[in-house]
């Protein structure tokens, strides 16, 4: 085995694809069509799986450094900042793959690393505004280009980890993102969106790409011919290894009704340049059906196979898979995850994210004040979506109780009592994360309700983090009380307490007492406080995020009354907006002297503002995005 030119590292590389290619047999090379290669015993090669999230951190694998969202790396306006941080999320990578359990299926983590998103934040209110850089094409290109090298890493053979860049292309909605298409005129597409894209790969920095769920000028990206006529002729070498997004393959016929069969969708995706299938999860078995169905029906040929397939291994050879022995990287170990380097790096980012949207001259805060940390997010973070597991979390309130000593903090949330005469009672803190939806966390436990499969309640979240969120509810107003609705399922509760009522006339009436008022206790705070500090924003996996875009751009409503509620006692408040996107701040900038804007910027986010607040650090952050003052 040992002995076959493939393993041979004196050889160049596409010689040993050549070889290892010439080996393996149809049935081989076709299974690797799908994002998850199966092994080749005889020949000792390893299962292979594509794709690894990488956006600000490692993701999904398990705790490791969290670092501020993508749209707050493009408010650093730094390119070698974001190197580093790609690089220590590559470093990190690195270990999870050689030391840590795969998170799914058998094998190793994957070293495809998926990330940057370089598509364009042309729209504020878009779901996933939090993973772009920027609006301009030349600034979000510098970043992607930065944190593609910082990916790559600088050997001149092999790769620490493969960037692959998402999501080609003119993806900007979430709503019915798999249906709609994005009409771009031919300017259009050459100096804003095609223009993000083409300054990296014509570098050679990303290794990848992943083809986007939305119609361009009515054809779906997965077999759009911008992959070959513009994607491929960027590139120095035909060895860009060009990815589907997850089910999107069999979108082409399911959803969008652009083929009549799966295997025709397949065969065409193949030929437009799509080299692996994300569909099925780990059910390799149908995707690769189709494709023999099409290769029988000869929609597609072998060499339509082994194209894809000698992308495939090119990539592999790169990271070091046939080399064990000469992988400059083979030696990282799990030492490396959260490291005190990583740390300094994280704060360094959160800190340099940080951007000063007013000042009348509160800030930089003296150090002496009698300090009132006010708001939903003053002493909490939170992950989105692409995030890692925080190994810490430095809150706003921490940061400043650390620099300060001891301060003040109040949530501002309401505690009210709901009855039914049928479910009887529940008593919970209440927070408004706007467009009508609610959290509601047990005043006991402190944990979020979530609705079970079952349609019944239980406390029994902590954090809120899946894809499908049950922790967020409505409470419409229905004659003297409410009834509960989950904003999920768009069901109401029902006279047995459970979450199968279709309709408000068939829901269950309950009667809400207010127990506490979080407002007031917040203003009494502020009255007694040299300074407040009022810290609001969004929750990433709530209103805004990937498959829902955002209605408007205002504070949710019981947000702004409690700033509104604060400033109207103590004229000394600085609002810290902690955000994913862009808000509508005209009663802020008109009323308060201070307003500064953060990311989710990570476990480092509270010392990072502290800093910032209190004048140890300039806040040299710049908007990467229009700001707007209302959704017109």
């Amino acid at each position: 085995m040992n002995t076959f030119p493939f393993r041979d590292h004196a050889l160049p590389i596409p010689k040993r694809v050549d070889d290892l290619l010439g080996r393996l047999t149809f049935d081989e090379k076709i299974a690797m069509l799908h994002q998850y290669s199966p092994a080749v015993p005889r020949l000792g090669l390893a299962p292979f799986r594509t794709g690894s999230e990488t956006l600000h951190g490692v993701g999904w694998l398990g705790m490791a450094t969290v670092f501020p969202q993508a749209v707050g790396l493009g408010a650093t306006w730094d390119e070698e900042l974001v190197r580093l941080v790609a690089e220590a999320t590559s470093v990190e990578l690195r270990a999870f793959h050689h030391h840590r359990p795969p998170a799914i299926g058998s094998g190793a983590n994957s070293l495809q690393a998926w990330a940057p998103v370089v598509n364009l934040l042309r729209d504020p209110r878009w779901g996933r505004n939090e993973e772009g850089y920027s609006e301009d094409p030349v600034h979000t290109a510098r970043l992607g280009a930065a944190y593609c090298k910082g990916l790559a890493g600088d050997h001149p053979t092999y790769l620490r980890t493969a960037p692959v860049l998402k999501h080609f292309l003119a993806y900007n909605n979430e709503d019915d993102r798999c249906v709609t298409s994005s009409g771009v005129r031919p300017r259009v597409l050459q100096e804003y969106d095609l223009a993000a894209f083409r300054p990296i790969v014509a570098s050679g920095l990303a290794t990848g790409v992943m083809a986007a769920y939305n119609l361009v000028n009515g054809r779906p990206c997965h077999v759009s011919p911008l992959i070959e006529t513009e994607l491929r002729r960027w590139a120095p070498s035909q060895e860009l290894f060009v990815v589907s997004d997850a089910e999107a393959p069999s979108n082409l016929v399911e959803l969008e009704h652009y083929f009549d069969d799966h295997a025709e969708s397949h065969a065409a995706a193949l030929k437009a340049g799509i080299d692996s299938f994300t569909d099925h999860g780990e059910d390799s078995a149908t995707p690769v059906g189709r494709l023999r169905e099409a290769l029988e029906r000869g929609l597609i040929d072998e060499d339509d196979v082994d194209r894809a397939v000698r992308r495939q291994l090119s990539l592999r050879f790169r990271l070091g898979e046939f080399d064990e022995d000469l992988d400059p990287y083979a030696s990282i170990g799990p030492e490396v995850i959260d490291c005190a380097q990583h740390r300094a790096l994280a704060l360094r980012a959160a800190t340099e994210s940080v951007v000063l949207l007013k000042n009348d001259g509160l800030l930089p805060l003296e150090r002496a004040p009698r300090v009132v940390v006010i708001g939903p997010l003053a002493d909490t973070l939170f992950e989105d979506w692409y995030s890692g597991t925080m190994p810490y979390q430095v809150s706003v309130a921490a940061g400043l109780d650390e620099a300060l000593g001891k301060v003040i903090r109040v949530e501002g949330a309401d505690r009210i009592a709901l009855r039914s005469r049928s479910a009887g009672e529940l008593v919970v803190d209440v927070v408004d994360w706007g467009g009508g939806a609610f959290t509601l966390r047990d005043a006991t436990t402190g944990r979020y309700l979530s609705l079970q499969d079952d349609g019944s309640l239980a406390a029994d979240r902590e954090v809120i983090k899946s894809w499908f969120v049950n922790e967020t509810f409505r409470l419409e107003p229905a004659g003297d009380g409410v009834v509960l609705r989950n904003v999920r399922t768009g069901l109401f509760a029902a006279a047995d307490g459970r979450f199968t009522a279709e309709t408000p006339a068939d829901a269950e009436r309950w009667e809400r007492e207010l127990l506490h008022d979080g407002t007031a206790e917040a203003r009494a705070a502020a009255e007694a406080a040299d300074i407040a500090i009022v810290v609001l924003g969004n929750h990433p996996l709530i209103n805004g995020r990937e498959t829902e875009d955002r209605r408007d751009i205002a504070l949710p409503a019981g947000q702004e009354a409690l700033l509104r509620a604060v400033a109207e006692v103590r004229p000394e408040t600085v609002l810290v907006t902690m955000s994913s996107y862009p808000y509508a701040l005209d009663w802020a900038d008109e009323h308060l002297p201070a307003v500064v804007w953060t990311s989710h910027g990570g476990q480092e986010t509270g010392r990072a503002l502290a800093a910032v607040l209190l004048g140890a650090a300039d806040p040299g952050g710049r908007l990467p995005q229009t700001w707007y003052r209302s959704a017109d």
